[in-house]
């Protein structure tokens, strides 16, 4: 539901030079009056030249506040297209302040863009989701029904990491899921969906959803980022460039990146210690649901998750307890964790040896930022199970709404067009992925090892805790 009718400005808001000699007789203010209406108190922005007052929205918008505040004082256009329906334009009205951007431009790329996210709209591929969703919750069901068997019914120490690796198959799997539940209506209702969230989520992954919004949603809007872009902060342990060497400040943590000595040591040897920590990467997962549901900030559907939560650290360690000794114990969740490390791994890919920038995105440059900060990779169609669509991820970046069973079909369109403006289209093999994220890990932690006194060493644990991903 929309908060109640914004269009009165605020006696608080500064004083704005109307610009009233227009022969169309609108009001108009210029791109800079609007980029002071950029704070969390007074928050501003423009679709398709038309400024809304969005102060008291981002208090209830659905993506929470964060996409909101990284793109205040801004035309969002873009990203507003890439990421509603056609539905939540008629939102707008009560929104609307009475003004127009003098300066609105559109630039050839985003004309494009917008053309193409309309011809899919029209051929209604936003909600055709093809029957991916029934296939992959039966292929889980039995994944985990196998893993149970596994260990409840065979005595036998490689059964049991076989129905291991059988869990880690599954987390893979339903993480796919889960993500698709965020970004689009995987189920019939908006109230279904959200019980899909949380019950694939929450309940069988102990991963809640509303922690996977807060960042990814963070994530899509700043993508490679270095200090707004949470999916890159993972200071101690990885840098992916020497701009993190400056500790800089994360935007969307509040707090510091400090570089110390005990980071130096961590990136310095992070080419060899990366593919480990993907493995053991869940248990940062697992902290990091934590501590948001504990914190004071506010997070939509907190009892939900909570129980979700609640649920997983309950069939979980009773699951492991029915092994019959703690070697096997624990050699079943490191197999479980490892097999699902695969999954951490793909993900980085994604970005990590892409170009990254310093500082806030820019609505003007939606794509542009997606081309040049995401990577895809390339496979052959019997695979795509694997890598859940996301193999696709600059063409998931661009249309976050796309139904998965679209992306690979519209791969070559959004090809096409990068080709046409001169901008990067990267798409590298499995292998070759691996490779390039491995050589910017060495060449940063080479870069490492030759910066001179970083700061007084800092309180590893919390540094860790507060590191996603």
């Amino acid at each position: 539901m929309v908060c109640e009718d914004l269009t009165m400005v605020s006696p608080s808001f500064p004083v704005i030079e109307v610009l009233n000699s227009m022969a169309d007789g609108k009001k108009y203010i210029t791109s800079e009056e609007l980029g002071k209406h950029n704070k969390p108190g007074d928050l501003w922005i423009s679709i398709q030249g038309k400024v809304y007052n969005v102060t008291e929205w981002a208090k209830e918008h659905p993506g929470g506040d964060i996409p909101l505040l990284n793109l205040a004082g801004q035309d969002v256009t873009d990203a507003f297209i890439a990421f509603h329906p056609g539905t939540a334009w008629k939102h707008l009205d009560k929104l609307y302040t009475g003004y127009h951007l003098k300066d609105y431009q559109v630039s050839d790329v985003s004309r494009d863009y917008r053309k193409l996210a309309s011809e899919f709209s029209k051929a209604g591929m936003f909600d055709k989701k093809g029957h991916g969703v029934i296939y992959s919750l039966c292929f889980v069901s039995l994944l985990l029904s196998g893993c149970v068997y596994g260990v409840l019914y065979s005595t036998s120490f490689w059964v049991h990491m076989f129905a291991g690796a059988l869990l880690g198959l599954a987390w893979m799997q339903i993480a796919y899921l889960g993500h698709d539940a965020g970004h689009y209506q995987m189920m019939a209702t908006r109230g279904w969906n959200k019980f899909a969230g949380i019950f694939i989520g929450n309940c069988i992954t102990g991963i809640s959803i509303a922690w996977w919004k807060w960042t990814h949603n963070a994530h899509h809007i700043a993508c490679n980022s270095l200090d707004y872009d949470p999916d890159l902060q993972h200071l101690p342990m990885l840098a992916v460039s020497s701009k993190l060497f400056n500790s800089l400040t994360s935007v969307f943590y509040g707090r510091q990146l400090t570089f110390d000595p005990l980071a130096r040591f961590f990136v310095s040897y992070q080419h060899y210690s990366y593919y480990p920590i993907m493995c053991v990467a869940r248990v940062n997962l697992y902290l990091q649901t934590l501590l948001l549901l504990i914190s004071k900030r506010k997070v939509p559907d907190r009892g939900l998750n909570i129980l979700g939560t609640l649920v997983f650290w309950t069939w979980f360690p009773l699951l492991v307890s029915c092994l019959p000794n703690w070697p096997e114990r624990v050699a079943f969740v490191l197999v479980s964790f490892c097999v699902t490390g695969i999954q951490h791994v793909q993900f980085t890919l994604n970005h990590f040896a892409a170009n990254v920038y310093i500082g806030a995105p820019k609505g003007n440059d939606w794509f542009e930022k997606q081309t040049s900060g995401t990577i895809d990779i390339s496979c052959s169609s019997w695979m795509d199970w694997f890598f859940g669509g996301l193999q696709f991820q600059l063409e998931h970046h661009l249309f976050p709404r796309l139904p998965r069973c679209h992306l690979r079909s519209i791969s070559p369109i959004v090809r096409d067009l990068c080709k046409k403006h001169n901008l990067p289209y990267t798409s590298l093999s499995f292998y070759d992925a691996n490779v390039t994220t491995l050589k910017t890990l060495r060449t940063a932690a080479l870069q490492a090892r030759d910066v001179a006194n970083p700061g007084p060493p800092q309180n590893l644990v919390w540094e860790a805790f507060n590191t996603h991903g």
